[in-house]
């Protein structure tokens, strides 16, 4: 059985192309993808070859972790049922190509409880529950204090603020040094850098994945502040000793989302309480999937880009 996929043959050579579908078992459903998001984060590193070593890693392979389709099968032991959207987090469903992280298809094979069902009336904006995801694990970690600064206004920044506004107290600040990013905000002020001369924060998280930037806010800090690397980074971090020795600076790593965050996140966004309206800025068909990855890596304007699988076969 084939299905049409995103596969990234080598760093920089990226097709839709035919690869070999594993067949569904009893805990699993098989799911006609209708969109899936583009990462600006990890699938940069894979399309660029800066990824990290990763589990997995290799090429060809698939990429995309943040799909959502139809369960058009549905194993007696899957708990899911025929016809229900579901957000699917990536698969492991092909056998002729890595799958890293295996959600860029038009059809996908996941085990059933991996699969969450999203509310009808989302549609496209279902791909960012992932994020959503990331966002709400690194604010809600056991002993994390709540962003006062948050630094990128991308998607992953708007969505920290937007649940750090839900989470009551004073609104963060957030930083942006792209003037065409630091509109969209809703209940915060986005300011730039250059113009905050605050330097008693209590805890800032680093959504820009700049691998330069952690001395520049370790100086922001209020004495035994923390900063959140909240980021994927593609180059080892360093800072210097005595800035953060002079504040008993302390550094945390956001790690992966886990599903009790999907949960959460997706428990919020059908009650209304967490949006992720305005936030996919770029759509196209699948089937110009080369020039989608071009664009929402290359230009600033692109927030999120989503692939439209519906009419690909």
């Amino acid at each position: 059985m084939n299905t049409l996929a995103v596969v990234l043959n080598e760093p920089g050579q990226l097709h839709v192309r035919e690869v070999d579908l594993s067949g569904p078992g009893a805990g699993d459903v098989m799911v006609d993808v209708e969109w899936s998001g583009v990462s600006t984060g990890t699938e940069r590193l894979l399309y660029t070859g800066k990824m990290p070593p990763f589990p997995g890693m290799g090429y060809p392979l698939v990429p995309g972790y943040e799909c959502v389709g139809r369960v058009v099968d549905a194993g007696e032991e899957s708990g899911r049922s025929v016809g229900e959207r579901v957000f699917v987090p990536g698969a492991r469903c092909f056998n002729d190509v890595q799958c890293l992280f295996g959600g860029a298809a038009s059809r996908v094979v996941s085990p059933g409880d991996r699969v969450v069902p999203v509310d009808e009336r989302l549609g496209d904006s279902a791909t960012l529950l992932a994020l959503a995801a990331t966002a709400h694990h690194a604010i809600h970690a056991e002993g994390a204090r709540s962003p006062d600064l948050i630094v990128g206004h991308g998607v992953l920044g708007r969505l920290l603020a937007r649940l750090a506004t839900i989470r009551g107290g004073k609104a963060p600040t957030v930083w942006e040094r792209d003037p065409d990013r630091a509109a969209g905000a809703a209940g915060y002020r986005v300011i730039h850098p250059d113009d905050d001369k605050r330097t008693n924060y209590r805890a800032i998280y680093d959504a820009s994945g700049d691998s330069d930037l952690l001395d520049a806010l370790i100086e922001r800090l209020s004495p035994r502040g923390e900063v959140t690397l909240a980021g994927f980074y593609e180059r080892p971090l360093s800072f210097a000793f005595p800035p953060a020795f002079m504040r008993e600076a302390r550094i945390r790593v956001a790690a992966e989302w886990k599903p009790e965050d999907l949960e959460k996140v997706n428990g919020l966004v059908s009650s209304g309480r967490l949006s992720l309206g305005d936030l996919i800025t770029h759509r196209q068909t699948a089937a110009d999937a080369p020039d989608a990855y071009q664009t929402a890596f290359s230009d600033p304007s692109c927030l999120k880009m989503v692939l439209d699988w519906r009419e690909v076969s």
